[in-house]
């Protein structure tokens, strides 16, 4: 099995399907997948599901992780609003590193200031925070543009995690 880290920023409220499935999926590819918080303690996602904090923000660099996960729900507006997250989202992106993003994730690729010029979507609730940053929105289940992959709900999140995968397979080779 491989120990190539993904991380996935949390804060209460987030989407807890989009955590756990695809945090499932990645470690069933044998990734090793770390919850990345505010502080080292649980969050309740938006269904009520307790996650467990395994690293704060500030710990995690971008040349220690192959990926980030950016789940929905409510959390990616309080997490927006860190500058140690938005600066780990752009040097990941900025070394080609593969940024999965669903939902109202996008929120926080907006603030990280990755998202201008490229295909983008997530819920129709951000829409216009995408093309307002400069994306070109595209009502599609899920797909990946360069190191972006992106999905829309969560009843895409099986379509999103194919793509996930694809994406990082892509990264190895």
């Amino acid at each position: 099995m491989s120990k190539e880290k993904i991380i996935f920023p949390i804060a209460d409220g987030v989407e807890d399907l989009e955590y756990w499935v695809t945090r499932m999926r990645l470690e069933e590819e044998g990734y090793t997948v770390r919850s990345v918080g505010l502080a080292k303690e649980n969050v309740v996602g938006k269904n009520g599901l307790v996650i467990p904090v395994e690293e704060v923000i500030g710990e995690s660099k971008s040349s220690d992780i192959v990926g980030i996960v950016l789940a929905g729900g409510w959390a990616p507006d309080k997490l927006r609003r860190y500058s140690a997250i938005n600066d780990l989202i752009a040097a990941v992106n900025a070394e080609g590193k593969v940024i999965g993003t669903i939902c109202h994730g996008g929120l926080l690729a907006i603030s990280a200031r990755i998202v201008a010029g490229k295909k983008a979507t997530g819920s129709l609730g951000i829409r216009d925070d995408l093309v307002n940053a400069g994306a070109i929105w595209v009502d599609e289940s899920a797909f990946t543009e360069g190191n972006l992959v992106w999905g829309r709900v969560v009843a895409d999140i099986p379509n999103f995690c194919r793509e996930l995968v694809s994406a990082l397979a892509r990264q190895k080779s």
